[in-house]
């Protein structure tokens, strides 16, 4: 009989993991942040779980006995869209594009802190999350902004017109995850997992995206958005 973890608050995460040890730490940083976990040491016996328990995500390594982590992740794609984050001991940038190519929702090599491990898997289980459940129609109105998540168009308004704003997915990435709370200072680091998953680990790569999609909201005639939170991160509306 199948479980349906969805009468539950807390996500449950199927870890596919054939090293003990990380296993059990990996588990205990979810306990931690009110997340529960189950463990596969194979490929075939994580397809088991997944198939019995539908987990919320699945942290899937990708040398693993039986099966390994890239035909696990092609049988989940065909049978859904759970997300999916790797771990992998192979730090090259061939492999991270494999996994992205075939349909990983994140990437991330060993050795890893399992803090940042939480917050990534954190961050996918949000930007997974069903839309319809939380935007009626799909569609965000924050301040000025339009956002239809279905399209990805952005539309401003500003003294009665609207202007269609042009962005890259990463622009429109950003502006989403802030625009969902609006007047939240997001940190850096927050936004780098949520929006930057397959991009730069580095900071430093949030401010230069914010500050391209800042200049073209000034050409629009919005200014000051987002706005900077001096040594945290920024806010979208004040």
């Amino acid at each position: 009989m199948k479980r349906d973890i969805r009468t539950h608050q807390m996500p449950l995460i199927l870890i596919a993991e054939d090293e003990g040890e990380i296993a059990d730490i990996l588990g205990a940083y979810l306990a931690r942040s009110g997340m529960r976990s189950v463990r596969a040491s194979d490929g075939e016996a994580a397809l088991a779980s997944h198939h019995q328990l539908r987990p919320d995500l699945v942290l899937l390594d990708v040398q693993m006995p039986k099966k390994d982590g890239w035909q696990v992740l092609s049988e989940l794609r065909r049978r859904g869209n759970t997300p999916v984050i790797m771990l992998t001991a192979l730090d090259q940038d061939l492999d991270k594009l494999t996994g992205l190519r075939v349909g990983a929702d994140d990437y991330v090599a060993k050795p890893f802190n399992p803090a940042e491990i939480v917050a990534r898997i954190q961050a996918v289980l949000r930007r997974s999350a069903p839309s319809g459940a939380e935007v009626p129609n799909g569609v965000i109105r924050q301040g000025p902004f339009e956002i239809d998540l279905r399209s990805h168009d952005v539309t401003v308004h500003v003294e009665g017109q609207g202007y269609a704003l042009t962005v890259t997915l990463t622009e429109f990435r950003l502006l989403v995850h802030m625009a969902r709370a609006p007047r939240q200072v997001h940190a850096r680091t927050d936004l780098l997992h949520a929006c930057l998953p397959e991009g730069d680990t580095q900071e430093r790569t949030v401010d230069s995206h914010v500050s391209k999609l800042r200049r073209k909201l000034e050409d629009v005639g919005v200014r000051g958005i987002p706005a900077t939170i001096r040594g945290v991160g920024y806010r979208l509306l004040g």
